[in-house]
């Protein structure tokens, strides 16, 4: 998962198996088997990573709200989900993009 956060959903994240690294707020902290995380919506990014050669699972579970923007910091990204929260059925989405977090016009821009 790229290292990201929610503007309105909540994420909880429990280690299955193996061993991996929590990237959350520009610090590093080592997981394991039995662990359980909590990302509160709109706080600091957070990024799951097998820092090790054997297998990393674990499930996440989200609030499921939307609409909801998801900031991705690394990348200078931002997701757009009107319609149906990320992850759930695409099909009922009336708005899903993802931008350069950059890309901004202003209000009046091409209205005039």
């Amino acid at each position: 998962m790229p290292y990201h956060y929610h503007s309105a959903n909540e994420e909880a994240i429990y280690i299955l198996e193996g061993k991996g690294t929590l990237r959350m707020d520009g610090e590093e902290i080592g997981i394991s088997k039995g662990d359980y995380i909590t990302c509160p919506a709109g706080s600091g990014a957070h990024q799951i990573i097998n820092s090790s050669d054997n297998i990393l699972r674990y499930l996440c579970f989200s609030t499921m709200l939307e609409p909801d923007v998801i900031v991705y910091p690394d990348s200078n990204k931002i997701g757009i989900f009107v319609g149906s929260a990320p992850g759930g059925p695409k099909e009922k989405r009336t708005v899903h993009k993802y931008l350069r977090g950059d890309a901004e016009v202003d209000y009046w821009d091409v209205e005039e």
